[in-house]
């Protein structure tokens, strides 16, 4: 399309840029309106943002970016229901202009009032109510005098202004009655919950608009009559019940076929039919505009080497095509070749998308080249820079992992040092329990090899399936597959190495029906690693084909057999791979000295390993992008799957009664109330398997993409992260969506949780919530020393604090301390004949656990029973006087105690970390393991590190004994347990 200056309005200069510091013009999530006055686009003032009247035409542009860093236009020109046609027609043409000054490639939409889109109606949330008036069009706007009662009709997301009169209300719809002092909501019989809670969504916004948030709300039930004050109230405000009518068709409640379509191409301002028993993408010649006629929706699509000129005649016909028609619903939507919509492509058979983005950059490379000889910023029009690709994680890496294999109808539980050795051919299934933002969240999932077999495939599910059920679906499940998984499956195995073949029951009765090789890996064998991740928290070893066709030069790969080791580095691998390289060496091969090679310089030994040389690809694997993530509501009925899309969706619109599926592509989220029925909450998997076949976006969903199945009030940070607010409170309120919705806007728009929230179990360090990429720290030896303590309390002071309280005083719904027993340095024969000292003895000997040098006596009572009354004998007054100074003593005395325990809190806290080495004799690591057939006596078994040399304790721990020991105590036993040396 030829673009010149005279084409574009000067209003539009600038417009859609990422940035806007212009006094008029309004940049509110991405929104710009003009409002057409004297045929021209005329910028409205930052007041009058979602306000229309129904004598105007306006312009909208919505402008979002994009993961990829591009700017996506979509352009609706709306036209209320008393605007003049010239104004109609000037908002048309000029539509198609600030397509042009955008580079032409957004989509454009007919929006007529009443009628609009429901992509319109989600950037004015949770309703646009036009106001009476206009500019140009004979009317004068309206302006605010004294409130006028109002009624209006809510029909799905549309909210019409509808006569003040008892004929204009039936069981169907929701009403809202708007007077001075209160505002009332009408559910009819036969509306659904799930509508009553969206239109609560209307009574707020029309309290807060229209009220200043201060007038009364009330609901009124079809069908209860004058049951309460609110209903007698209502009606009287109708002249008194009587019963209503039912609802009569009229001309908006016509329903247009969409399954019949016709395409026409405009000629000469002409639609002349297209023949064609079915519609192809062939049909569509670039030079020439297209109009589909789908009914409901009236499609026009410009050839991208089309001019002004005839988009505008096409647009034109269109208008003509849906004026004569007498279809005032109809909706408009012109589209750009190589820019369709969904919907579009939809009708036709096979469509192959050939979007072209380098001719639209070239397009709007040209417009912004005009608009800057003019002193315009054209910033905004050029394709902003796309952002550095970094994997994110969203879950805490520091949580406790658990992994089964599954070995036909049963799984065997795997040791710590195996949860991260999957082999090909087999299932698993692992939960990992980790501190959540506000609780203890778990993960539970599948793992399928791709030489898994079906039949333990369906077991793996069941076993999930049963183990979120035990659990009463809290959890969240995920099924993953191997070659799809996500960064926060990586982020939870770690160090992820995946062997060829199988050692479950169903994959060796597979290969011995098959009567296959067994390729399964062995560790004294040939085998060929590829290395890859973005670091130590997230590194991964698959075994590939011992072949050179495997190699890739970017990466790094690891080559053994039974007695030489090999590491070969590609010509376009990073620092980061070499790293990985070498952790992954001490966990395939760590026995033997590793001879590197480089690409181009392999010696013989090497190539005669591989077979020989070969062609190699050199380019990096990459896995399925995650785009912008899209919302759709679910139905399940009968096997049959009917999804909705939910444009700018919030956490509202979440409802507790249903499904809903969030697609990045990469990823399916599936969504379930605490509402839906059980029975379809079994299903929650299935349904997102449906939901990828269906494929609603047209994107061609890989059937092996993760998918998660979330149950509200269980959100974790890696679903949230979707939404720009996220209010855990709303998911602990009690009801439906109508109950919990009636509540809030009683409540001020604020949720009223009908419970209090779970106490955050605390993890072993003290942790609560997701850290950032700079503190993350790892199960294993990958953490930073360095990383700061949060304070809280510890093993010995939950002893201690556990020897003091009372289990009767304590709050249920606070977990109890956990008691660890305390090892004393040295282990004295005798200990065990001594018989169980005072509680007072208790505190003293733990007291002294804290304290270098002897305490004097603590002054800590003993605690105090009360003695049994006696009813025959009533207490004299002098002894009520002698009970109450003890009560005040017992009160002096706890303060005592409350200090002392705060006291040793600190000097506990003081002093742990940086606790002197002593020295102690060294012996063999044989000899200090738990299992060994000579163990050595008289050491302190609780520190059997202590013991080792200074090379076996580095060679074991990674550090020396010097750093270790400056590490605070709790992360010293963190430390230990992960690495389980003994």
């Amino acid at each position: 399309m030829s673009v010149s200056m005279r084409d574009l309005d000067p209003a539009f200069q600038g417009a859609g840029q990422k940035a806007k510091d212009a006094v008029f013009y309004i940049y509110i999530s991405g929104i710009e309106i003009w409002r057409i006055e004297n045929f021209l686009p005329t910028p409205i003032p930052k007041s009058s943002i979602g306000k229309f009247f129904t004598g105007d035409s306006y312009i909208v542009l919505k402008t979002t970016a994009l993961k990829t860093g591009a700017l996506r236009h979509d352009i609706h020109y709306w036209l209320g229901k008393d605007t003049s046609q010239d104004e109609a027609g000037t908002a048309a043409v000029k539509t198609v202009e600030l397509d042009a000054a955008l580079g032409g490639r957004a989509v454009q939409y007919r929006e007529v009032q009443g009628n609009e889109t429901e992509k319109f109606l989600s950037y004015f949330k949770p309703c646009i109510i036009p106001q009476e008036g206009g500019v140009a069009s004979g009317f004068k706007h309206v302006v605010a005098e004294e409130h006028t009662t109002r009624l209006f009709v809510c029909r799905g997301k549309h909210v019409v202004h509808v006569p003040f009169a008892r004929s204009s209300l039936n069981h169907d719809d929701i009403y809202i009655l708007d007077t001075k002092s209160k505002i009332f909501q009408f559910n009819g019989s036969n509306s659904s919950i799930q509508e009553r809670a969206k239109a609560l969504e209307v009574v707020q916004y029309i309290k807060d608009t229209y009220h200043d948030g201060t007038c009364e709300v009330a609901t009124v039930e079809d069908g209860k009559l004058m049951a309460d004050a609110d209903s007698g109230e209502f009606w009287g405000f109708f002249g008194g019940f009587a019963p209503l009518p039912r609802k009569t068709a009229n001309d908006e409640d016509k329903t247009y076929n969409s399954d019949i379509t016709k395409l026409f191409c405009v000629e000469k301002g002409q639609a002349n039919p297209v023949e064609g028993d079915t519609l192809k993408r062939e049909m569509l010649d670039t030079n020439k505009c297209y109009i589909l006629d789908c009914g409901i929706e009236v499609f026009v699509w410009m050839g991208r080497t089309t001019s002004l000129d005839d988009r505008k005649i096409a647009s034109g016909a269109a208008e003509e095509m849906i004026r004569s028609s007498e279809r005032p619903k109809s909706q408009m939507i012109r589209i750009i070749e190589g820019f369709e919509t969904v919907p579009f492509r939809s009708k036709f058979e096979s469509w192959t998308q050939e979007t072209n983005t380098t001719v639209s950059e070239d397009g709007r490379g040209r417009v912004a080249a005009l608009l800057q000889r003019q002193g315009v910023n054209v910033r905004g029009l050029m394709k902003a820079a796309p952002p550095k690709e970094e994997p994110q994680v969203f879950i805490d890496c520091t949580g406790n992992l658990q992994v089964w294999r599954v070995n036909g109808q049963a799984k065997t539980l795997l040791q710590a040092a195996d949860h991260s050795k999957f082999y090909s051919g087999d299932c698993y299934v692992f939960q990992y329990s980790y501190p959540g933002e506000e609780k203890e969240e778990v993960l539970i999932g599948t793992w399928f090899g791709k030489q898994s077999v079906e039949e333990e495939r369906g077991s793996a599910v069941s076993m999930a399936s049963k183990m979120v059920e035990s659990m009463k679906f809290v959890p969240a499940q995920a099924r993953i597959y191997e070659g799809k998984e996500p960064v926060i499956f990586f982020v939870i195995m770690q160090s992820f190495i995946v062997f060829k073949g199988g050692i479950s029951s169903g994959y060796k009765k597979y290969i011995a029906e098959k009567e296959v090789d067994d390729d399964t890996y062995n560790e004294n064998g040939l085998a060929l690693f590829r290395i890859q991740g973005s670091g130590p928290e997230n590194m991964q070893a698959i075994q590939v084909d011992p072949v050179a066709s495997s190699l890739n030069s970017s990466y790094y790969y690891i080559l053994h057999n039974d007695s030489s080791v090999f590491t070969w580095a590609g010509n376009l691998s990073t620092a980061t791979d070499q790293e990985l390289v070498e952790r992954q060496l001490d966990l395939i091969k760590p026995n033997l000295q590793a001879r590197a090679q480089k690409e181009g310089s392999e010696s013989e030994q090497f190539w005669e390993l591989l077979g020989g040389k070969a062609e190699y690809s050199s380019q990096k694997l990459t896995k399925e992008p995650e785009r912008d993530p899209h919302l759709f509501s679910c139905t399940f009925t009968k096997e049959i799957l009917k999804v909705t899309e939910i444009h700018n969706f919030t956490q509202d619109d979440l409802m507790t009664e249903d499904i809903f599926i969030i697609d990045c592509h990469s990823e399916i989220f599936v969504w379930v109330g605490q509402e839906v029925v059980p029975k379809s909450k079994l299903l929650a998997l299935s349904i997102g398997e449906k939901f990828i076949e269906k494929d609603s976006l047209l994107e061609k969903l890989s059937p092996e993409a993760p998918i998660y199945v979330i149950m509200e009030g269980g959100e974790p940070s890696f679903f949230t992260r979707f939404f720009t607010s996220w209010d855990s409170s709303k998911s602990t309120m009690h009801g439906n969506s109508f109950q919990r919705k009636l509540k809030i806007v009683k409540n001020g728009g604020t949720p009223v949780a009908d419970k209090p929230k779970r106490r955050t179990p605390a993890s072993y360090g003290g942790r609560a919530s997701v850290p950032d990429k700079s503190q993350q720290r790892s199960r294993s030896m990958s953490f930073s020393p360095d990383r700061v303590r949060v304070r809280g309390r510890s093993p010995a002071f939950n002893a201690l604090a556990a020897t003091f309280e009372s289990q009767n005083a304590r709050n249920l719904s606070t977990p109890p301390p956990v008691v660890r027993k305390l090892y004393p340095r040295s282990v004295t024969p005798d200990s065990s004949k001594f018989a169980p000292a005072p509680k007072s003895s208790a505190i003293a000997s733990r007291s002294a656990l804290f304290e270098k040098t002897p305490p004097q006596e603590p002054s800590i009572p003993k605690p105090l029973k009360a003695s049994p009354k006696t009813p025959e004998s009533p207490a004299p007054e002098s002894n009520s006087k002698e009970q109450e100074e003890k009560k005040e003593n017992d009160k002096e005395e706890e303060k005592s105690m409350s200090s002392r325990l705060e006291s040793l809190t600190i000097q506990e806290d003081a002093k742990e970390g940086v606790e002197d080495e002593e020295d102690l004799p060294a012996h063999p690591y044989e000899r200090l393991k738990t299992t060994s057939t000579d163990p050595v006596s008289d050491i302190d078994v609780t520190r059997r590190e202590a013991y080792l040399s200074s090379e076996e304790f580095k060679e074991k721990f990674g550090m020396t004994k010097e750093a270790f020991y400056k590490l605070p105590k709790w992360k010293q036993n963190k430390f230990k347990m992960a690495v389980q040396l003994f």
